[in-house]
């Protein structure tokens, strides 16, 4: 193909063509939240379609980066984050989806017909979020997540319901986002974008939790990174 019939081809993609690496979430975060879910009656419907659950995001070092919970459908809810139908923790630059590999759910089926307004039902869902949210945080390296707000404390005592796991992110994308210095510019414009939130209006106290939690984990990949250079020579980059 020549150059002109190659700029020919691209000036042709239609305008409701999606790029390719968003083609490609869209698709793995669809098979996820597409996978069959068997509710307490025996009913199998879509695990996207469970209303009430606990959700958590992880990025491509495993690492917990987001807690929420959901009565409206747990795939609507992943679904406001990930595929720019903004939340506040994306509008607010708390969550950058650049950085979710991965999502487990805890679903809470046994509520499933429950009403939103339902007491029992908001009291296990709390519950829960707390019960993951410390989970979590344990788990994390840092003993943090970007979550500008703890979950309430709760009300009852549950028992943990088993989660489901899965990546959405392909083998394709993944080598064009899991590079650690592209990783690196990604953490430091989100971080420097919650600062400058910050700075422009009176905020509580966790969201400045959440920014030094983002620059703990830019500190620490950028000193991986670094400490993986011991070796090279001082006159190795680019001139």
């Amino acid at each position: 193909m020549t150059t002109n019939e190659h700029d020919a081809a691209r000036s042709n993609v239609s305008a409701t063509e999606l790029p390719f690496e968003t083609q490609q979430l869209r698709a793995a975060l669809s098979g996820f939240l597409d996978q069959i879910y068997t509710l307490p009656d025996r009913k199998k419907i879509r695990l996207g379609a469970v209303v009430w659950g606990v959700y958590a995001f992880f990025d491509y070092d495993g690492e917990p980066i987001y807690v929420g919970q959901t009565k409206e459908r747990i795939g609507t809810r992943i679904r406001r984050h990930l595929t720019n139908q903004r939340t506040d923790a994306v509008a607010m630059n708390v969550l950058d989806p650049f950085e979710v590999h991965s999502i487990t759910v805890w679903p809470l089926p046994e509520f499933q017909s429950e009403r939103t307004s339902n007491a029992t039902a908001k009291a296990h869902l709390n519950a829960l979020e707390h019960a993951v949210f410390r989970q979590l945080l344990k788990q994390s390296e840092f003993n943090a997540v970007l979550n500008e707000k703890n979950p309430p404390e709760p009300t009852v005592n549950i028992q943990m319901p088993a989660s489901i796991s899965g990546s959405i992110v392909s083998k394709e994308v993944s080598r064009l986002r899991d590079h650690p210095d592209l990783r690196i510019a990604h953490r430091a414009a989100t971080l420097a974008k919650l600062a400058q939130v910050i700075s422009e209006r009176k905020v509580q106290k966790g969201l400045r939790h959440t920014l030094l939690a983002q620059a703990q984990r830019l500190q620490a990949l950028a000193q991986r990174r670094y400490d993986h250079a011991a070796d090279m020579p001082e006159d190795s980059g680019d001139e």
